[in-house]
């Protein structure tokens, strides 16, 4: 499994309540930029529409090599999960807060592109700042633990 790009700023700005493996239907030149590692997740966002589900801001930059017609580089791309699967995340959306977001997008064995998708809710500052604080209590505490050996 080769990673192309992590959502690292999912991680920080949302909770991740499940995740699911998904295909991504890709067009030509557009799987040759994605193995140069030319794509962006930040702001991208998933929506569920007449039962299938959409990626929307998915930033692959156009191949340069290609001597046809360029494609767009952030236009919407179907994602590819089984029925059951799309049901269970609609019934996930549609609670107040959820969100679908990309967490990280990669080949797989078979040379496949896939990609992760959470089911996500924001994060409030004050759990931001929790985090951060047990973050540098923990640092605190394992320098005093390594000074007292």
């Amino acid at each position: 499994m080769k990673v192309m790009a992590t959502n690292r700023k999912a991680q920080h700005d949302y909770h991740i309540l499940d995740t699911y493996e998904a295909g991504i239907v890709l067009k030509g030149s557009e799987v040759k930029s994605l193995r140069q590692g030319a794509v962006s997740l930040s702001d991208a966002y998933g929506e569920i529409r007449d039962g299938e589900i959409y990626l929307f801001n998915l930033h692959i930059s156009p191949y340069k090599c290609t001597a046809h017609v360029t494609i767009d580089p952030k236009r919407r791309r179907k994602l590819l999960l089984k029925r059951g699967e799309i049901k269970k995340l609609y019934g996930l959306v549609q609670q107040r807060g959820n969100t679908l977001i990309p967490l990280k997008i990669y080949f797989s064995n078979h040379g496949l592109a896939k990609l992760t998708i959470g089911v996500c809710r924001r994060k409030r500052l004050y759990d931001k700042k929790e985090k951060i604080l047990k973050r540098e209590e923990d640092l605190k505490v394992r320098k005093i633990k390594k000074a007292m050996r």
